[in-house]
């Protein structure tokens, strides 16, 4: 049995990465501090196997009993997050990826960091590949999240070429499923939420520009197996399947059975036209790929979310 140390454990992605890893039979340490995760999403945990500690880890912290993974998940990840904490999520990406890798070095554990598609920026390649080096704004809204997780790759690479830390970096591309908060400014919870209340689903711009969506469960076992590979360099993991904004929301009509009429808002300042990730590499080293599509995970989702939770503005 190994133990696992979560950063961000009580967040969307953390808290079902704790659910998994503790399924396959693994201890379990969840950092968070609450600041956009939330205690509702671990409190069905009744495991002697899981510990939660509640520190924010943008100051030195340390856990004495030994350690095999760290998964450093934590950060603010949705608009709305980072453009209310635009500092914090630089010092999550600065201090708190250099504290935990330092533990992970202490521990000498296996380190992976949760990167973003948004490093890509928007990409002047399509779909993009892992050697692609992005097409971003540093100093437009969203570069407080986009460079914080281009910063902590640098970070992690400089930790493993220069301090021999045994690294590995995954780039998450859109993810979506239970637990997701209906009002975080993402497209799929705003979507559900809208459309489960009969209300105006708005799209912005002209709702061309694509996304691509990843079923939450598809993510985690992408995750686990990178953290379990011996690979550094970073690695695409989200599901290649492109979908237009305008597609999702129809989509969301269709599966909710909904009365709400798409609506059209002005396009948020570098919002990115295309994402898709290029999986060729994940297929290879990890034999991963995605097997939940877009209609059979927005049904899971709301089955296992329930409609109230869907459209509760307090989650």
């Amino acid at each position: 049995m190994s133990t696992c140390l979560v950063t961000g454990g009580a967040g969307f992605l953390g808290s079902h990465l704790c659910d998994e890893l503790l399924s396959r039979g693994h201890r379990v340490i969840c950092v968070d501090n609450f600041e956009t995760g939330s205690l509702a999403n671990i409190e069905h945990i009744r495991s002697d196997a899981f510990i939660n500690l509640t520190l924010d880890i943008i100051e030195p912290y340390f856990v004495e009993e030994p350690i095999d993974y760290v998964y450093h998940l934590a950060s603010p990840a949705s608009p709305i997050d980072y453009l209310r904490l635009p500092l914090h999520t630089l010092k999550v990406g600065s201090y708190g990826t250099h504290h935990t890798l330092g533990l992970a070095k202490k521990h000498r554990a296996r380190f992976l960091t949760a990167s973003t598609s948004e490093v890509y920026g928007d990409p002047q390649v399509h779909p993009q590949p892992e050697s692609y080096w992005g097409h971003v704004n540093p100093i437009g809204p969203r570069g407080v999240y986009d460079e914080a997780k281009r910063y902590a790759e640098a970070l992690t690479m400089a930790y493993h070429r220069q301090q021999g830390v045994d690294t590995a970096i995954v780039r998450i591309f859109n993810t979506y499923g239970p637990r997701m908060r209906p009002h975080d400014g993402r497209a799929i919870p705003t979507f559900l939420r809208q459309a489960l209340q009969d209300r105006p689903i708005t799209v912005f711009g002209d709702g061309s520009q694509t996304r691509s969506f990843c079923y939450v469960d598809d993510l985690i076992r992408g995750i686990i197996a990178l953290a379990e590979s011996g690979h550094h360099d970073p690695v695409n993991v989200g599901n290649p399947n492109e979908f237009t904004l305008l597609e999702l929301a129809q989509t969301v009509l269709e599966v909710t059975g909904s009365r709400s009429e798409i609506i059209f808002e002005a396009l948020p300042t570098d919002d990115p036209q295309v994402r898709q990730p290029d999986i060729s590499l994940a297929r290879e080293i990890l034999r991963w790929e995605p097997t939940i599509d877009l209609r059979e995970g927005l049904e899971r989702t709301i089955e296992l979310s329930g409609p109230d939770a869907l459209v509760d503005a307090t989650r």
